[in-house]
């Protein structure tokens, strides 16, 4: 790594704590006039997830900012007049379609690739295109079957073909239907003026984390980097011309970058009391969210039933810009039902109790059940706060 300029500014730990809550959209007021295609433009990038609990992540990540937006007015917002296309950043991410041009060097990076996990049918690619050509959008069953067994990995010419041609950039993601993915020419589905590959590495770098940096308004060089999945060489190669400052954190033992656009004014405003999807942008990044709100977090999900300590989907809650506590949601018919809640002490209460009845209403539930609280004490005061606050 190259020598460090010197720092710009000294920020507190509670200062970047602050400037990432803003830069993430739980500080101040929310832009409902920008609504949730505002919230995409502003993070640069939402997680896709197969799990669906109370919603999907990419339902959550709008919601948790802007309060009960409807669920159908989320995905007319993203796939809609060609305002969002998906691709690999983080992980598989709504994008911005402006921000196609920017990802020029991952295509790139896709064609050059000398093995695949799937190997590619004689054929198959070529009859993809043309089928797509003809008929207009598809699902991978449309084009011939998802799948040549009921495994999930082992997929047919098709699948192989249209989700190569996707990483190369001929073919884009439109939307999702059923959750399967609608596939069309990227010449159809990207407008004119930004389907072209133009960009070289360095400038679409220099974007990506230019983008990083503002979405998170302060971080590490780890942070910036893993927004996008970026290689720490590639943020280190453009992070000095990137429009980033340099600044030191308390606390980090790291050197940070921060948005200077953020330093200007010192974060204000109301907090937002939410429960946020693990695959949140804010939470995302396991080390970060340690770092910035001392709150460890995994995803269950995956772990073994016996195994787990808050539950298969716990999502954290976020009150006062603070992560106060943990809920793991499930749906009975109209019922919210909360099997498991972690709650930072008494003071949480209340906090988890708004998050919960808004997230009931948002879902079309009519009543909450709590099942098992951590803390045994602390059942009877959020049943009684729950039953003043959603009744």
């Amino acid at each position: 790594m190259t020598t460090l300029p010197h720092p710009t500014a000294e920020l507190s730990a509670d200062e970047a704590r602050r400037l990432a809550l803003r830069a993430q959209g739980f500080l101040g007021a929310p832009d409902r006039r920008g609504g949730v295609r505002g919230v995409l433009r502003h993070l640069g990038a939402v997680q896709l997830d197969t799990i669906s609990v109370l919603a999907r992540s990419h339902e959550l990540v709008p919601y948790a900012r802007l309060g009960a937006v409807g669920r159908r007015t989320v995905d007319r917002a993203y796939w809609t007049d060609t305002h969002a296309f998906e691709y690999w950043s983080h992980a598989a991410c709504i994008l911005p379609v402006e921000e196609w041009p920017h990802f020029a060097f991952r295509r790139r990076a896709y064609r050059s690739r000398p093995q695949w996990n799937h190997s590619l049918p004689d054929g198959a690619y070529d009859r993809v295109i043309k089928q797509l050509r003809a008929e207009g959008p598809l699902t991978a069953t449309e084009l011939g079957g998802a799948k040549r067994t009921s495994e999930w990995w082992d997929w047919s010419g098709e699948k192989v073909a249209v989700e190569r041609a996707l990483m190369y950039g001929e073919v884009v993601c439109v939307e999702r239907r059923g959750w399967k993915r609608v596939y069309d020419l990227a010449e159809r589905a990207i407008p004119d003026e930004l389907l072209h590959d133009e960009l070289d590495d360095t400038e679409c770098l220099r974007r990506l984390v230019r983008l990083a940096g503002q979405a998170l308004g302060v971080g590490t060089r780890a942070d910036i980097a893993d927004y996008h999945r970026l290689k720490t060489e590639q943020v280190d190669a453009v992070i000095a011309d990137s429009g980033l400052v340099p600044v030191t954190v308390a606390g980090w033992g790291k050197p940070a970058w921060a948005d200077p656009a953020a330093l200007e004014t010192p974060p204000r405003g109301r907090h937002r009391t939410t429960l946020l999807s693990p695959f949140d942008s804010l939470i995302w990044e396991r080390a970060r969210t340690e770092r910035i709100f001392g709150f460890t977090h995994r995803l269950e999900a995956y772990v073994p039933k016996q195994k787990r300590v808050y539950g298969y989907f716990a999502m954290p809650v976020l009150a006062g810009g603070r992560l106060v506590g943990r809920v793991d949601p499930a749906r009975d018919g109209r019922t919210l039902v909360a099997r498991q809640i972690t709650l930072q002490g008494p003071k949480a209460v209340p906090a988890v109790a708004q998050a919960l009845a808004e997230a009931a209403s948002w879902v079309d539930c009519t009543d909450v059940r709590v099942e098992r609280v951590d803390a045994p004490e602390l059942r009877e005061p959020l049943t009684r706060e729950l039953s003043r606050t959603f009744g």
